[in-house]
């Protein structure tokens, strides 16, 4: 379907919204009234017009557009239409200038916060974490947005979205071999899960997380830590990951890097074990002497 009329009205709205906003600020736009007027019927055409572009699928443009209403709805002091438009020009803008729609979200969440609406200004925390995982790849910032987003969702009793993405926050920080933040989130969220009855099963894995972690960073430490995570929770002395740390920490000492393998291999077969946990166990194993460095 052909589009291109579209973006012609659209660029002929945004002239007359234009027009608008100059002489509802003109002295005779003040003598005569008609300002506020004229600035909430302008507000209403950029948002007609950026939802023209959307369609000509012209992004950068609509995001445009929205930035205009949002600031006009500010002028206007209706605080909520501003964040929404400024959400609006976000969105628009992920298609086309990931920093463009950072900046436009970031406007919302000082909106939404100022409003105390920490759970949608969470949600957005969010957003901007997911956009500079997957478009401008900068973990650490990443990581900062998650954290903010789990703050909020906290403060606002949301502990499973606080969790979610505090996971979210744990798994990079172990990439990037931050490995004490990685144990004290795997750590918190895995003791706040083991006595929630739909929950528990989850927590061998995140002290199976923890314990991977510290193993990198001292074997010593490893077995200290998985003693207190049985002690902790009973139930995952019986797992089938802490039976694999058991082995793995057997075959380190020993700097039998065959076991090593054999024992990840046996456990794979059941349960595979993603990218994540592979990236671990591969560091771990180059620590033992003469190691070629893979799992196969």
């Amino acid at each position: 379907m052909d589009n291109s009329g579209k973006e012609k009205e659209a660029i002929q709205l945004m002239s007359e919204a234009d027009k608008k906003c100059k002489t509802s600020g003109s002295f005779l736009g003040g003598m005569f009234g008609g300002g506020p007027q004229k600035v909430e019927e302008a507000c209403e055409m950029y948002c007609r017009a950026a939802n023209m572009f959307k369609m000509a699928k012209n992004w950068s443009a609509a995001g445009n557009a929205f930035c205009k209403a949002a600031r006009l709805h500010m002028q206007l002091q209706n605080k909520h239409d501003c964040a929404t438009s400024f959400i609006d020009a976000g969105n628009a803008f992920k298609k086309s200038d990931p920093n463009e729609a950072i900046k436009c979200l970031n406007a919302a969440i000082e909106i939404y916060t100022d409003m105390g609406r920490f759970t949608i200004a969470a949600k957005h925390h969010i957003n901007i974490a997911e956009i500079y995982e997957s478009e401008l790849v900068d973990i650490e910032k990443a990581i900062a947005h998650y954290e903010q987003a789990a703050d909020y969702y906290k403060g606002e009793e949301s502990n499973s979205s606080a969790n979610k993405c505090l996971l979210k926050v744990g798994a990079y920080c172990a990439q990037i071999e931050q490995y004490q933040r990685a144990i004290e989130i795997y750590e918190q969220v895995g003791a706040n899960t083991m006595d929630n009855p739909l929950l528990k099963y989850s927590a061998k894995e995140y002290f199976f997380k923890a314990s991977l972690c510290h193993f990198i960073v001292d074997e010593l430490n490893a077995k200290i830590a998985i003693e207190k995570y049985e002690e902790m929770f009973p139930a995952f002395s019986d797992s089938r990951e802490c039976k694999l740390l058991k082995k793995l920490l057997e075959a380190h000492e020993e700097q039998n890097s065959e076991a090593f393998t054999e024992a990840i291999k046996d456990f794979d077969s059941i349960s595979r074990l993603d990218q994540w946990h592979t990236t671990l166990l591969l560091r771990i194993k180059k620590t033992i002497q003469g190691d070629e460095g893979d799992l196969k």
